[in-house]
């Protein structure tokens, strides 16, 4: 039986026989120019866990200061300010690590150790860069319905057009939610 000559042979997997060297090099060096999205993976990663914790605190110091037997104790206004603007740092930990879930799985790899223990979300799962972008549209507007909300406790009514106009804007952020849903 006659062994087939080295031009006969496939080429090692991603590189053609007639390839030249440069070429095999650069196209080598921009694939795992890829890697560089790491940094924004442990950066986004270490973000969300800084805003987690800032949102903790901001939760811990209002139960410090309603706990207290002071004459400064916290209004139901500010309370309600305090715990939602936590809420709000929440929102954005969570877009921070939608974030960086989705970009490693995008351009690293599967992440095994979630999908191995079934623990893998729904909301986690990215197939495609429009998938992150539109999870991360959807707690990006939660946040601003949150600050929203958080603005209008601290705002003083004085006439009854900001009356309506505050009734108004809620109006329209229900609808604005209702059709958000509807598409999902």
């Amino acid at each position: 039986m006659e062994q087939p000559d080295a031009s006969d042979r496939p080429a090692p997997h991603g590189t053609r026989p007639d390839q030249p060297a440069i070429e095999k090099i650069f196209e080598w060096l921009l694939w795992n120019s890829r890697y560089i999205v790491l940094l924004g993976v442990v950066f986004g990663a270490l973000s969300a866990i800084v805003l987690f914790l800032a949102g903790s605190m901001e939760i811990f110091e209002i139960l410090v200061e309603y706990t207290k037997f002071s004459s400064s104790h916290l209004t139901h206004e500010e309370i309600l300010i305090g715990v939602i603007g936590a809420i709000d740092f929440y929102l954005i930990a969570l877009v921070l690590l939608i974030f960086s879930f989705g970009i490693y799985e995008l351009f690293i790899s599967e992440i095994d150790v979630a999908r191995m223990g079934g623990e893998f979300g729904g909301i986690l799962e990215v197939s495609s860069l429009d998938d992150l972008k539109n999870k991360i549209i959807k707690v990006i507007i939660m946040v601003l319905i949150v600050s929203f909300f958080q603005r209008i406790l601290s705002m003083e009514f004085t006439t009854s057009i900001d009356m309506l106009a505050m009734a108004v804007s809620i109006g329209v952020i229900c609808v604005g939610v209702f059709f958000m849903g509807k598409n999902h």
